[in-house]
């Protein structure tokens, strides 16, 4: 699954559009390395993505093309939480 739909279908960010837009920005790293709108995202893999002062990683757990409001949150885990200086 491309990370911009995974990032709207787990609600992580609201539009697909906006995904892209900050996958573009170079604020979110698959494993280690920065990641792309259309960078594929699988099963375990390790996601940070900055917003604003904050970065949040979390690990995909399950891909799912749609999800209902309430399940979307099973569809990764949150790591860490830290403010960015």
């Amino acid at each position: 699954m491309r990370l911009d739909k995974f990032l709207k279908v787990s609600r992580l960010i609201k539009r697909r559009t906006l995904a892209k837009e900050v996958a573009d920005q170079g604020r979110i790293t698959i494993n280690g390395v920065q990641a792309k709108a259309s960078t594929n995202v699988a099963v375990g893999d390790e996601m940070a993505i900055r917003f604003g002062q904050k970065l949040l990683t979390i690990e995909v757990q399950q891909l799912k093309e749609a999800v209902k409001k309430e399940d979307a949150a099973t569809l990764y885990t949150v790591k860490k939480e830290e403010p960015v200086q």
